[in-house]
């Protein structure tokens, strides 16, 4: 799903389906929830043109040429700008999707685009999908973190009943104690990392700071 939140409507739709009866048929139907099927290739960015995205309109193809958004070779997205990622589970999808309609307008002034997608849970220690399936809140602000950081701030305090994991390499103003609190296996990979990296030489200062 994609959507700018200058209102409580999903902008596009995006659906993308295997070719054998595992795949499904719902994006055939032409009813699917009150869309409308797309009359040409779209970006995910309203204003932007749709010629670095990968094929659309249902032309069939690899794998790795269709579940990607955008051709390899082209910028992703607008190329510029700023990207977060929280990841709630999937039964609290609806209501965390009810916090972003309520913050519509707030989040309008600093987003270019949000999407939201669901993810397998998985048993990947460091995973913002372990042991839950998820519900990820992507968000593509523009390029001015003075701006964006108290949106953000906002947008995750909202967020914080469900306990949102942070995407590990997006943006985000969750203090490290939240976040070690998010990830049960934490500690198990910090121990896995000291005896394979007893010199730190892969360690940062966000990681001293996450870790501690």
């Amino acid at each position: 799903l994609f959507s700018a939140w200058r209102g409580r409507d999903i902008d596009h739709v995006w659906c993308k389906r295997r070719l054998d009866p595992a795949g499904g048929s719902a994006a055939d139907d032409a009813t699917f929830f009150g869309a409308a099927p797309a009359s040409g290739p779209v970006h995910p960015i309203a204003a932007l043109d749709a010629g670095p995205c990968t094929e659309q309109l249902g032309h069939p193809g690899p794998w790795h040429e269709r579940l990607p958004h955008f051709r390899l070779g082209f910028n992703p997205s607008s190329g510029q700008e700023l990207q977060s990622e929280l990841f709630v589970a999937a039964h609290d999808g609806p209501a965390a999707l009810r916090v972003l309609a309520g913050m519509a307008d707030e989040l309008a002034a600093v987003l270019m685009v949000s999407e939201v997608r669901a993810v397998a849970a998985d048993d990947l220690w460091l995973s913002p999908c372990y042991g839950r399936q998820s519900i990820a809140l992507h968000f593509t602000w523009v390029p001015s973190w003075p701006d964006v950081r108290p949106v953000l701030a906002d947008l995750e305090r909202a967020l914080a009943p469900f306990e949102p994991r942070p995407h590990w390499g997006k943006l985000t103003t969750l203090p490290a104690a939240t976040v070690r609190s998010r990830h049960p296996r934490l500690a198990d990979a910090e121990a896995l990392r000291t005896r394979w990296d007893p010199n730190g030489r892969f360690r940062n200062g966000y990681l001293e700071e996450l870790l501690a």
